[in-house]
C-alpha cells in the first residue's frame, strides 16, 4: 500500500526545488497531484514528469500572495479530483538581507508576505476545503532552520519563518478536533537548483554550509519530500503541531 494511496493532494511552489520533490513523491506515493507555482513553464514541466512516471498531475498557475488565486487553486483539485486531502505549502521569497537598521520597510514587508502571509491564506482554503469534505486532512508548512534561531543579517526571512512555526501550531489546535492535523518541516541547507547557483557564484561557501550539519553534507530535495509524504500519511496519524528538522542535525550541533 503506498503511502498516500487515493488522495487528493496540493504543493504550492510546485515548479522547483524542494516543491517539486514533495509533487513527485505525492504522486509516487498514490495521491492525484495538483501542481501550483506562479512560473507556468515550470510548474508544467512537473506535471509532465509526473505523467511520464505514470502519476496523475494538474497544474494551477498561482501567486499565493493573492487570495483570488489561492482560492481558484483549491477550487481547481476540487472541480478536478473531487476534494482536497493532504497539502504542503512549499512557495516562499526571501527579498533580501542585511543589517536591521539599514533594512528598508519595503523589503521587510514583501519578505512577510512571501513567506508568512501567503502560507496563511493557502491554509484558510485548504481547511475550508477538508471542512467541507467532513474527511479531515493533513497540511504540512514547509519552515526553515532560520526561524528556530537567532540568524544576523536574515532577520525578515527568520521572523516570518518563525511565524510559521507558531501558525502551525496555532492552526493545528485549532483543528485538531475536526481530524485535520498541521505539522511544518524546517529544512536545513538542502541541494537545490537556486543553492546550486550560488556556490557556482561563491564556490567557497559551499564547504562551510556542508559543516553546519552534524551529518557533514547538504540535505536532498527527495529528503525533504519524504518526510513531508510521512507527515501527510496514516503512519503520522497521531502527529500534529509539530516542527520536525530535516537537516542532517544542524539544530542541535
Amino acid at each position: 500500500m503506498k503511502l498516500v494511496e487515493g488522495k487528493v493532494g496540493l504543493v504550492t511552489g510546485g515548479g522547483g526545488g524542494i516543491g517539486r520533490a514533495i509533487c513527485e513523491v505525492f504522486a509516487r506515493e498514490g495521491a492525484r497531484v495538483v501542481v501550483a507555482d506562479f512560473n507556468e513553464a515550470t510548474g508544467q514541466e512537473t506535471v509532465a514528469i509526473i505523467r511520464a512516471a505514470g502519476g496523475e498531475a494538474v497544474f494551477s498557475k498561482t501567486d499565493v500572495t493573492q487570495e483570488v488565486q489561492v482560492k481558484a487553486m483549491v477550487d481547481l483539485a476540487i472541480s478536478t479530483y473531487g476534494g482536497l486531502d493532504i497539502a504542503c505549502n512549499s512557495a516562499a521569497v526571501s527579498r533580501g538581507s542585511g543589517p536591521i537598521h539599514q533594512f528598508e520597510r519595503a523589503v521587510f514587508d514583501d519578505t512577510v508576505t512571501m513567506c508568512l502571509t501567503n502560507t496563511w491564506l493557502c491554509l484558510k482554503h485548504q481547511v475550508e476545503a477538508m471542512l467541507a469534505s467532513g474527511r479531515g486532512g493533513s497540511i504540512v508548512n514547509i519552515s526553515s532552520n532560520a526561524g528556530l534561531r537567532g540568524q544576523p543579517n536574515n532577520t525578515a526571512y527568520a521572523a516570518a519563518k518563525g511565524a510559521v512555526n507558531t501558525l502551525t501550531m496555532s492552526a493545528a489546535v485549532e483543528y485538531g478536533r475536526q481530524g485535520i492535523r498541521i505539522n511544518a518541516v524546517s529544512p536545513g541547507v538542502i541541494r537545490t537548483p537556486a543553492l546550486e547557483q550560488y556556490f557556482t557564484e561563491q564556490p567557497k561557501i559551499a564547504e562551510g554550509l556542508k559543516r553546519m550539519a552534524a551529518m557533514n553534507r547538504l540535505g536532498e530535495p527527495e529528503e525533504i519530500a519524504e518526510a513531508v509524504v510521512f507527515l501527510c500519511s496514516e503512519r503520522a496519524a497521531f502527529i500534529t503541531g509539530q516542527i520536525l528538522c530535516v537537516d542532517g542535525g544542524a539544530a542541535v550541533k
